[in-house]
């Protein structure tokens, strides 16, 4: 976003002159500050182009060998371990899928209602974006839940009664509500995705979504808490309840990350401008 915030800085600048009330000269500075010194002394000269466009390709393939390896490391602290439920080898393609699953689940749900609410939005997030994203949602989607089938098949091929006794205490015992609500959301509603007026509808798309970002966070508590609820001690067994500084974390985290959200929708540019720029017909 180097370019961009440029782009801001020096617009500000442009009408600083015009600007006649105290107040509005003064927030003309703060804003001529800040996006001044996020945008690094940007200039648009050749060299700093080239630069960019180095950089922006070397993180590019950076950061697609690391959304595997970040992912898989994460599930090896629940793999390695002997609690059955987490000691299986297929946590680290479950996790990468999901990931991307969730992912996309989450970058619709906040996409939709602004390609919504904002004007001349629809031209550069389409239809057709959001079909594509539809489809890799079904992909991965399909993996999860193969990724669910198969735990339980090998808890059963592999004749570890413990194992076993975890997956089938997921499904049927005292937190069998989160397992089911997490494969109808993760599993069920992502394959309405087949028919091509699910795809092309946003506020389908969108309640769809809504699922999917439900199902991926009862994943994680099908995955922490009905492992742990029921383990090799008795002493630990119990039946978890959130306390009330359970849910005021959560609220409050949500509320922190919304409020983010929001800053950045107010003050930086929702679509990459630069990016814009140069597949127009007079770039």
């Amino acid at each position: 976003m180097i370019p961009d915030l440029a782009t801001m800085r020096d617009r500000f600048r442009k009408v600083a002159g015009k600007v006649a009330a105290p107040a509005a000269r003064l927030r003309n500075k703060v804003a001529q500050i800040f996006y001044g010194l996020f945008s690094l002394g940007w200039t648009g000269s050749n060299r700093h182009w080239r630069n960019y466009e180095k950089a922006y390709l070397l993180l590019a393939g950076l950061s697609t060998p690391l959304v595997l390896s970040v992912h898989s490391i994460v599930s090896f602290d629940f793999a390695v371990s002997q609690l059955p439920g987490w000691h299986t080898t297929i946590f680290p393609p479950y996790f990468v899928a999901g990931a991307v699953f969730s992912g996309f689940g989450m970058v619709m749900t906040l996409m939709i209602p602004l390609r919504a609410l904002y004007k001349g939005m629809d031209e550069i997030v389409t239809t057709r974006h959001l079909e594509l994203m539809c489809k890799v949602t079904l992909t991965t989607g399909s993996i999860v839940g193969y990724a669910y089938g198969m735990e339980f098949f090998i808890a059963y091929y592999g004749g570890n009664p413990y194992e076993l006794y975890a997956f089938k205490n997921r499904a049927f015992g005292d937190y069998y509500w989160s397992y089911w609500l997490m494969v109808s959301c993760n599993v069920v509603s992502p394959h309405l995705f087949w028919f091509k007026w699910c795809r092309t509808t946003p506020w389908f798309i969108w309640i769809v979504t809504i699922f999917v970002n439900i199902g991926m966070w009862m994943e994680r508590f099908v995955i922490v808490v009905t492992s742990l609820h029921n383990d090799y001690m008795p002493g630990n067994w119990g039946y978890y309840s959130p306390t009330w500084v359970d849910v005021c974390t959560y609220i409050g985290t949500m509320g922190f990350f919304m409020t983010l959200f929001l800053l950045f929708c107010r003050f930086l540019p929702l679509i990459a401008i630069s990016e814009v720029k140069g597949v127009t017909p007079f770039a």
